[in-house]
């Protein structure tokens, strides 16, 4: 069988995903070829692979960190949460449905099959896979039908290594608990452990190793320091954006209301990295700061984000800061925040109807079953700057504004700017990953040019962490449990 390894976690936010992206470049510059996997993913930041499928944004970082193009076998099961109990399901790359936590959890059976056969896929033509898992195994309350983490495991004979995280506390119990509550098959499919995120002297931990491996019996494959740069690669999930937004003396001020289903939200990171702008993320309970600009950003339920923006009362805030004079400027959910009207006549979102936009683009969107998810290469219409980037999305938008389109394409132009072109809005994301765009954009705002080049800054930056996992983790050992399975 193809060498394959399983990085599962204590829980979530351990560093899963970053340590499957560090190792697929560490790996890939040893010349394997090597494919990452990741059965069931949930995350509102989702891909654009080059076939239209959707991915977790996740799987397509760890793709490039391998060399790999992103493809839909490398998620077959994304689940993008639409409400607190309900999440839309997608399944090889196309939307499967939309279903409670409960009718999921009764149908994940039946997913099973769907995700070994794109293991299988990628295996017979890799090196090697790591697997990430999601969640922890510990939550044995999931375990029947389980296809994220054991259950995955145990259908494809592929071993694990266990992630905990010592920034959090209690990580030795957390490593120990969970082989405590495991059952003797799952727990026999554990073959090490490594510890992420540490703070401060390694050499402090060596006492607690011993404690985990005399408790386990499990092989510590090492302990990995906290990685600084972590911030400038994209995040998974909105846990991740504490601490993302960027405090700068002077210069371009960006404020973004963080919408309860916030989406695609690495379109904010090049701008977070400019040295003359400061994003910040308005939290609940925050009105807008006098700012140069509002972006609002992609949304997973446009309509009810667009309430929670209400009760937040920072619709008031945007329009007052229009009036001042200021910009406002909205991707995909939240351009559609920003026309006149947004309808739901078949209830996509939830019941049927319409509700009133922010009024401040001369658009209506109208939202059907029929989503488009397509990979996007074309043109700033104001400069003739090249962008790039996917749309994803359900809806259409249509008006008076949209005959001064924001960008165009292959396919036509997109978005919409408003008559005093104050406002702007655009269902392509990506579009400030293109470093002539950024600059040419924040030039027109009075920001002065940097040399920032975001998608060598992205390069640049797994190749650090390579370089870190490489100083820290036993690689021949994970390569040696990959390679006996």
């Amino acid at each position: 069988m193809t060498p394959a390894i399983m990085l599962q976690g204590t829980g979530s936010n351990v560093g899963k995903s970053l340590l499957v992206a560090g190792l697929c470049r560490l790996f890939a510059r040893r010349g394997l070829r090597v494919v990452p996997f990741k059965p069931q993913n949930m995350s509102n930041n989702a891909a654009v692979t080059a076939d239209g499928g959707e991915i977790g944004r996740a799987q397509a970082l760890q793709a490039r960190a391998a060399g790999m193009a992103p493809s839909v076998d490398m998620n077959p099961v994304l689940l993008k949460p639409e409400s607190e109990t309900g999440a839309q399901v997608i399944v090889h790359g196309r939307r499967f449905g939309t279903m409670r936590a409960a009718e999921y959890g009764s149908r994940k059976k039946e997913l099973l099959p769907k995700v070994v056969e794109s293991f299988e896929r990628l295996a017979a033509v890799a090196d090697l896979v790591i697997v990430e898992g999601a969640g922890s195994p510990a939550e044995v309350n999931l375990r029947a039908g389980d296809i994220a983490n054991m259950g995955f495991a145990a259908a494809t004979e592929v071993p694990v290594v266990l992630a905990g995280d010592i920034d959090r506390g209690g990580v030795i119990a957390s490593l120990v608990g969970t082989r405590a509550i495991l059952d003797e098959d799952d727990r026999s499919r554990i073959k090490g452990f490594l510890i992420n995120k540490m703070r401060g002297d390694v050499d402090l931990f060596s006492k607690g190793l011993d404690v985990i491996r005399a408790a386990t019996g499990w092989a510590s494959l090492g302990v990995v320091p906290w990685f600084p740069a972590a911030h400038l690669l994209p995040a998974e999930d909105m846990l991740d954006l504490a601490g993302r937004g960027t405090r700068r003396a002077g210069g371009l001020s960006v404020a973004v209301p963080m919408l309860p289903r916030i989406a695609n939200f690495d379109d904010l990171d090049p701008l977070r990295m400019e040295p003359g702008v400061t994003v910040d993320l308005i939290q609940p309970g925050r009105f807008i700061p006098p700012c140069d600009v509002v972006l609002l950003p992609g949304s997973k339920s446009t309509m009810a984000d667009l309430a929670a923006l209400r009760r937040e009362g920072w619709d008031i805030d945007i329009r007052a800061h229009h009036r001042r004079g200021g910009r406002v400027l909205g991707l995909c959910g939240g351009y559609q925040m920003l026309g006149r009207t947004i309808a739901d006549p078949d209830g996509i979102e939830g019941p049927a109807g319409t509700v009133e936009g922010l009024g401040l683009l001369a658009v209506d969107t109208v939202l059907s079953g029929d989503k488009r998810t397509v990979p996007f290469a074309g043109r700033h219409v104001g400069t003739g700057e090249a962008v790039t980037g996917y749309e994803i999305h359900l809806g259409r938008t249509n008006g008076p504004d949209t005959d001064r389109p924001l960008v165009t394409g292959p396919a036509g132009p997109d978005g919409a700017v408003s008559a005093d072109g104050l406002v702007a809005g655009s269902y392509v994301h990506g579009l400030f990953a293109a470093d002539g765009f950024r600059r040419a954009y924040l030039a027109a705002l009075g920001v002065p040019g940097s040399d920032l080049a975001y998608e060598a800054r992205v390069e640049e930056t797994l190749d650090r962490l390579a370089d870190h996992l490489a100083t820290h983790l036993d690689v021949a050992a994970l390569l040696s449990i990959a390679r006996a399975r």
